[in-house]
């Protein structure tokens, strides 16, 4: 499986990644949804290079140019409530693409344990699809797993990508034990460690509040 961490190389694209771990600077819900939307385009251009493409002719007022385009569009899939501004950013570049939306959630046990709830679903057929799906924080790994599988019921994705602003080390070994082995992974850091309650550290603390604001 193929792992690209975009904030191992030298860009502007860390200067999102810092300002959405920066506790003085999060704190401005504009500010930290922008900035996941900004890292969103940053990760459709990237992976845009990995997808197939075909020659076009394009009319222009003085003749005909010859250009590389997209074959077919992605499914962009993404996890509520705290993968909107992410799937936005990709959503930008990717402006034809199918939409698919998961309401995934933990739901939480008295002895501290987890599980991983999923109660809607709205997706187009993914069958021979290459399937975009994006998640601000890749902690367990448990909800990309989840999901993937609940996206099985609307076909086999013939490829899958997924998306990450923050991943932790042991996130991404069970992704990768737990999903098909041509998903290619692209996320913004990855973090060593994760908490008792399964929170990436350092990572950023809960991207669905620090977007939307707190719930309960």
């Amino acid at each position: 499986m193929k792992v690209v961490n975009l904030g191992a190389q030298n860009s502007l694209f860390n200067e999102f990644v810092r300002e959405i771990r920066d506790v003085n600077i999060q704190g401005d819900r504009m500010r930290f949804r922008r900035n996941l939307e900004r890292m969103g385009e940053v990760f459709a251009y990237e992976l845009s290079k990995q997808l197939e493409y075909e020659e076009i002719e394009v009319t222009t007022p003085l003749g005909v140019a010859k250009m590389n385009v997209l074959k077919e569009q992605p499914v962009l899939a993404t996890i509520l409530r705290a993968g909107l501004p992410l799937h936005q950013g990709l959503l930008n570049y990717f402006d034809k693409a199918d939409n698919t939306f998961v309401s995934a959630y933990r739901k939480h046990e008295k002895d501290g344990t987890f599980e991983i709830e999923l109660e809607y679903l709205a997706s187009p057929s993914l069958e021979g699809r290459t399937v975009i799906i994006s998640d601000p924080m890749l902690a367990t790994g448990s909800s990309m797993v989840v999901t993937y599988k609940a996206l099985l019921h609307r076909g086999t994705p013939k490829q899958i990508f997924v998306v990450a602003a923050l991943a932790s080390v042991q996130g991404l070994e069970y992704a990768k034990r737990n999903l098909p082995e041509n998903t290619k992974f692209y996320v913004g850091a990855i973090d060593d460690e994760l908490t008792a309650q399964a929170y990436i550290v350092p990572g950023l603390g809960d991207a669905g509040d620090l977007a939307f604001g707190s719930k309960e």
